[in-house]
């Protein structure tokens, strides 16, 4: 678990380097690598092809193959009946296939075995995304802790625990404390009114981006100018475009990053996966053909005869933490924490010698174990403010996910100044 902290810990606080326009330079970002591929326990390799560092990769048919029949098979939302679906591709595509409730509305150890058995999510980065769904968006005081895929769900079942004050938001209303701007499919939240719907222009550009005949890896390496691309838009046309520590610098990402990883179909051929243009259009609701795209919202849909991960490569944060520093070093901006301040081309960055109130600043964050500290402080101490209003009992609601943190800072040596907040 250090490892997953540390990981997670390393890419969020490199982000918070300068006040102008935070960024590292490619080098500072290297050498922070080398520092955490020392260690034994959690080895982060990193080279300008993307070749990863690890153990080969076979090929087991039928451990790997993923059901879509029986229980398993297609059934679209009905979304009149109250089913929800949300921004999250992958996710919808499980509710559609019985791997989560139709509803859209699931405990969070149904969605950590979900995206596990379907897609061959590791354990860490499964239990970390749904813990923080579920205290952000969710009902972390219910019984049966968890959250909607889509929008707001009527209080009862696992959204009824006694204390919340409001209906939970959802994934759906989650903008800025789990998804933001510049993702790849969704648009901008201020330039499109909506960011639960995917784009086909955006779309368009993802399909042409990928290579084919190609496996997984390498095309993710060819998404890089797109990933860019869609940055740049962001701040050049959003008055109001933001980049959090986390929904930015490190969920934003995985809209490029997951679908190479886990919805790419594998094969003896493609042990590490290939997503072909039809895969990729099925898992994302889309049909047509190129300049003739049609969306059809909620009807996410796993291939038959797909394959996932293979037992022992599943996807770790440590492999997403290196897919996201293989594009931050090409493009240090993409670890920046900031935003425009409300004309285009604005960006403005956080200083974290104010942030901290001198705790830290960007000389230090690189010493000892400081870049965990921080980003445990960070955490703990911007939850109360963002769930002001949600729970009754803030303490008791952010129970898990203080727990969580807690138990990975055992042995660090955080300085006491920590304690103050900020």
């Amino acid at each position: 678990m250090k490892c997953l902290v540390l990981s997670v810990i390393s890419i969020s606080l490199l982000a918070l380097h300068s006040a102008a326009f935070p960024h590292l330079s490619a080098d500072a970002i290297q050498g922070l690598l080398k520092r955490d591929s020392a260690s034994k326990a959690c080895p982060l390799g990193h080279s300008a092809d993307h070749k990863q560092t690890k153990r080969a990769v076979g090929f087991d048919p039928v451990a790997q193959r993923v059901s879509t029949t029986g229980r398993h098979a297609f059934v679209p939302p009905n979304f009149a009946a109250g089913d929800k679906r949300g921004p999250c591709p992958g996710l919808n595509a499980l509710a559609n296939h019985g791997y989560l409730p139709h509803n859209g509305i699931a405990p969070a150890t149904t969605i950590i075995k979900a995206v596990i058995e379907a897609y061959g999510m590791a354990l860490d980065l499964a239990t970390f995304l749904a813990i923080y769904g579920t205290v952000f968006n969710g009902d972390s005081l219910s019984l049966t802790p968890g959250y909607s895929i889509g929008g707001p769900a009527s209080l009862g079942g696992i959204l009824g625990g006694l204390g919340i004050l409001r209906t939970p938001s959802g994934l759906s209303g989650s903008h800025n404390n789990y998804e933001g701007d510049t993702s790849a499919t969704r648009g901008d939240l201020y330039l499109t009114g909506n960011n639960d719907l995917l784009q086909i222009d955006q779309f368009q550009q993802y399909y042409d981006s990928l290579l084919e005949d190609t496996p997984a890896p390498q095309q993710y390496s060819a998404l890089f100018r797109f990933r860019q691309s869609r940055f740049n838009h962001s701040i050049e046309n959003n008055p109001y475009f933001f980049f959090p520590q986390f929904a930015g610098v490190l969920v934003t990402p995985a809209g490029y990053a997951f679908p190479p990883a886990m919805m790419a179909n594998k094969s003896a051929e493609y042990p590490d996966g290939y997503l072909d243009k039809e895969t990729f259009k099925s898992f994302f609701a889309v049909t047509g053909q190129p300049g003739n795209f049609k969306y059809t919202p909620g009807h996410e849909r796993i291939p038959d005869n797909f394959y996932k991960r293979a037992p022992g490569n599943e996807y770790s944060i440590p492999a997403f933490l290196l897919d996201v520093l293989h594009f931050a070093t090409q493009d240090p901006r993409l670890l920046s924490v900031g935003g425009n301040t409300g004309t285009p081309s604005s960006f403005t960055g956080i200083d974290v010698t104010a942030l901290t109130r001198g705790v830290f600043n960007g000389a230090t964050l690189s010493q000892g174990d400081n870049l965990q500290c921080f980003i445990y402080q960070l955490i703990q101490s911007e939850a109360p403010g963002m769930l002001t209003g949600v729970y009754e009992d803030l303490t008791a609601a952010l129970g898990p996910l203080v727990e969580n943190l807690q138990r990975n800072k055992q042995g660090l040596g955080c300085p006491r100044g920590e304690d103050r907040g900020v």
